[in-house]
């Protein structure tokens, strides 16, 4: 499998480094699988469903070749190439692109569906509905009894893609697994952390980050201890996981370079 490493949507918050939506772009046997979506084209055609407070906190660049979209064509391969987009959670920044892929597949954990589906007012403004009110082909997955290096409940999509729940910063937040030919796992963890930092040893965070963290957790609890199972992953096998966060912009610049 090749894999593929896009930025999505570039942000310029005025406190922290910039930011990057990584994205995984995976080219398989049966069909294209991306890993979240960042923007899409109708966030750039109408950013006013973004939110005001959403684009003075982010001041995200709103880039048309930055889509997921744009990205895919430039690669050569045709939008309805992509059979499948795992999403590591459905705030607007993550699932903004589904629309410009309506014939895929797209795969969910269950409860952060349902979270979307029915948010509370405190999750209302991070979910923007007009980005799957083309009804997709929800695949929703459930906790299984599937390990994944110690990570209990995980759910397999097939032998080289699993779901990992890491809930926390949203009720179903999720990570996503991608084995490479070589057998090694890249791991998409989401946001379940902000900055590479925090799953180093000894961990650090920039200061707005780790604030900017705690406010948007659903549950702080949760997600520190999985902030913490992730920094023990990675102590312990890094020869085999790689992980990586949805927006911190080194990770990202480096996992390129290397791809």
């Amino acid at each position: 499998m090749r894999i593929h490493h896009l930025n999505c949507a570039t942000m310029r918050p005025a406190l922290s480094p910039p930011m990057v939506a990584h994205v995984l772009l995976v080219e398989r046997a049966d069909g294209l699988l991306l890993v979240d979506t960042g923007f899409g084209t109708s966030d750039l055609a109408d950013p006013g469903r973004l939110g005001k407070p959403f684009q003075l906190v982010v001041r995200p660049v709103l880039d048309p070749g930055e889509t997921a979209l744009a990205q895919v064509k430039a690669l050569g391969f045709s939008p309805d190439d992509v059979t499948d987009i795992a999403v590591t959670h459905l705030d607007l920044d993550h699932a903004g692109g589904l629309a410009d892929f309506p014939k895929a597949r797209v795969h969910v954990h269950r409860p952060e569906l349902e979270a979307a589906s029915k948010p509370t007012a405190r999750e209302k403004a991070r979910y923007v509905s007009a980005q799957w009110a083309h009804g997709p082909a929800w695949v929703q997955h459930a906790e299984s009894g599937e390990e994944w290096f110690g990570f209990p409940s995980v759910t397999a999509l097939d032998d080289d893609v699993v779901i990992i729940p890491l809930v926390g910063h949203t009720r179903g937040h999720a990570g996503v697994a991608v084995r490479d030919d070589a057998g090694h796992w890249l791991l998409h963890a989401g946001d379940a952390y902000f900055d590479g930092g925090q799953v180093q040893t000894p961990a650090s965070c920039n200061r707005s980050l780790a604030a900017f963290q705690v406010v948007m957790a659903i549950s702080n609890k949760q997600r520190k201890a999985n902030t913490e199972r992730l920094q023990e992953l990675l102590a312990t096998h890094s020869d085999e996981v790689t992980a990586f966060c949805a927006h911190d912009k080194s990770q990202y610049d480096a996992l390129k370079a290397r791809a």
